[in-house]
């Protein structure tokens, strides 16, 4: 490397501990002088900071970089987000400036689909119900039928990072998987193990349907009242992805029949009211938005934070870059 570089790593004192163990800062302090910022919402001192700068590491509440915030970073060329979605501070003027973006989401696909395997196993086998039915001082209760994983369709909505991982894990436990996903190739699937299936076939026939989509205007209460009617009676519903992919007025009604069971990590409104007439429903698993949140995955996003300005300081191609066209499919 011809000369050190200058990064401003704007993130609040707790992310810092809890992304940027002392690994990855000594991997940073090895590339060069990092500036701090406690605030990564606070423009002005992000913008105060720049000049000079050759990398910007963001973090959760990132203020947007707008052509005010821009027009003072006259060295900057890299942008690298030690978390995963970028939409809420990434405009239109960073790409027409050609600068380059990185993010660590890739360290949230892992814990996030361990917890879709876990509500899968869970609704298979009933546990949240004869969990409900212990507390309430029963024993045995009636509830559906149990299922194995290995005899069971599984169906995933969106082959993304997630997904993929998602079903990674449920080929090599033997379950039987579909897939819908517009983007997903015969021969990506046929590398994954899975067969590509449309949406409401998808639906009438998987005992459990898990939800991996991003968030699009095309993915926007893509499940509403007709999908949710589809599917079979005592089938299950995961999503560990988005509430923007559900209209939950819809689940809300079919889950009070006790038709359909759910496990649901996202909701329209968090946290979750106390009122929520979710947290009186014996066939839905709740949690509270923590599906990514294992101290493994958190510094995981620190070390590929460190790994990318590697790459970028030595001229190598970027392991999780961003284009504009990419991130216009991703959520």
């Amino acid at each position: 490397m011809a000369e050190k570089l200058r990064m401003v790593l704007a993130a609040t004192p707790s992310f810092r501990d809890m992304v940027f163990g002392a690994a990855s800062v000594a991997r940073l302090e090895a590339l060069g002088d990092v500036v701090v910022l406690d605030d990564p919402g606070d423009a002005a001192a992000l913008t105060a900071a720049l000049p000079g700068a050759d990398v910007l590491i963001t973090s959760w509440g990132a203020t947007p970089l707008t052509a005010g915030v821009l027009d003072h970073a006259d060295r900057l060329r890299l942008i690298a987000h030690s978390a995963s979605s970028v939409k809420h501070f990434v405009t239109d003027e960073v790409f027409r400036r050609g600068l380059r973006i990185t993010q660590a989401g890739q360290a949230m696909a892992e814990p996030v689909a361990e917890v879709s395997l876990a509500f899968t196993l869970s609704l298979l086998h009933r546990i949240h119900r004869f969990d409900h039915q212990m507390h309430d001082g029963a024993w045995r209760d009636d509830a559906p039928p149990q299922h194995g994983l290995t005899s069971s369709q599984i169906g995933v909505v969106g082959a993304s990072r997630t997904g993929v991982e998602y079903i990674r894990m449920l080929v090599a436990l033997g379950a039987e998987v579909v897939v819908y996903d517009p983007y997903l190739t015969d021969d990506r699937a046929a590398q994954l193990g899975v067969r590509r299936i449309a949406l409401d076939d998808l639906l009438r026939t998987s005992r459990v349907v898990a939800l991996h989509a991003p968030t699009l205007p095309e993915t926007h209460h893509m499940i509403g009242a007709r999908e949710l009617a589809l599917m079979a009676d005592g089938s299950s519903l995961v999503n560990t992805a988005r509430s923007w992919l559900i209209d939950s007025a819809a689940l809300l009604t079919e889950l009070q029949t006790g038709r359909i069971d759910a496990a649901l990590d996202v909701f329209d409104e968090e946290p979750l009211p106390a009122d929520s007439p979710y947290r009186s429903l014996a066939n839905v698993l709740l949690t509270p938005h923590q599906a990514a949140a294992t101290v493994e995955c958190y510094l995981e996003m620190g070390e590929i934070t460190a790994a990318e300005i590697e790459r970028y300081a030595a001229g190598e191609p970027l392991e999780y870059e961003l284009t504009e066209a990419a991130l216009a499919r991703m959520g």
